[in-house]
């Protein structure tokens, strides 16, 4: 690893920081945890902790600013399941163009630029690093069992696919998960928690769960809650650039968060979120 954990988690402090664009827990949106999600792997799982939906409610007026904008834009782009080949309209491709731009303009991620240029991992110019969270996070590359190019990095982690039409994989981001909720094609089982992760509650903005999509089981996710596209899609490029293991530990505010980041063949995110390890209290 190029860097000490004490050094990432030092910049992850920067970018929680610089995180302007994060809600409030409590005040910008609420969640219900209700009950903890049962041990069975069914997406007819009877052992369902949650009557009700995971978000109880989302002041929706941030959902107009300009990289939410751009983020949600993206989210209807892709074909769910691994098998189905992806086909990138030229519309499409300048959704992806414009979202990049939006993230570049942030302070998060000008942090995370400034800093892999110092390391050598990044080009000094825009259109050169550009490039290069286009080949990360958008370049096509093919699933196991498939035969054509079927999925990318963000639609992995942040819009989520499924496998065989029934077991969900990736779909770590929340706004993904709020928007499908609404629509009525998320099913929120409950909370996920085991012998050695602390305890969830309503005002930790990480939170392993687990829920139904579409036709499809998530068994256990854990995604960041209320945080902006700029912080994750930062973290998650800082984390992917500076690190080829496919766990780090980081410390930040209150948080001590493991991230997972699986490389596909050195050049793309396969997956990436956070797995909760400790949290201090106030």
């Amino acid at each position: 690893m190029i860097e000490s954990d004490r050094e990432l988690s030092a910049m992850v402090q920067a970018l929680w920081d610089n995180d302007t664009n994060r809600l409030k827990p409590g005040k910008d949106y609420r969640i219900s945890l209700q009950g903890k999600a049962g041990d069975v792997m069914s997406v007819n799982d009877d052992q369902d902790g949650a009557g009700s939906p995971l978000f109880t409610y989302v002041d929706e007026n941030i959902f107009q600013k300009e990289t939410f904008l751009a983020f949600i834009s993206l989210l209807d782009n892709y074909e769910s399941d691994t098998g189905e080949p992806e086909i990138v309209t030229p519309e499409e491709e300048a959704e992806n163009h414009k979202f990049l731009d939006s993230m570049l303009e942030t302070s998060t991620m000008k942090i995370v630029h400034k800093y892999l240029v110092e390391k050598r991992l990044s080009p000094e110019d825009l259109k050169g690093f550009k490039e290069q969270l286009y080949r990360i996070w958008f370049e096509l590359y093919t699933r196991r069992g498939s035969s054509r190019p079927d999925s990318s990095g963000f639609e992995h982690v942040f819009v989520g696919e499924t496998r065989g039409g029934r077991t969900v994989i990736g779909f770590h981001n929340w706004i993904q998960l709020y928007l499908q909720e609404k629509l009525g094609h998320i099913d929120y089982k409950g909370y996920s928690v085991n012998a050695n992760s602390p305890q969830p509650d309503e005002n930790k903005h990480i939170l392993a769960l687990q829920f139904s999509w579409k036709n499809g089981f998530k068994p256990k996710g854990s995604i960041f809650i209320g945080v902006s596209p700029e912080f994750e899609f930062a973290l998650y490029t800082l984390c992917f650039l500076t690190s080829p293991n496919e766990r780090v530990k980081v410390s930040f505010s209150l948080y001590e968060v493991e991230i997972v980041c699986h490389h596909y063949n050195q050049k793309h995110i396969g997956t990436t979120y956070p797995v909760l390890l400790k949290y201090q209290a106030v």
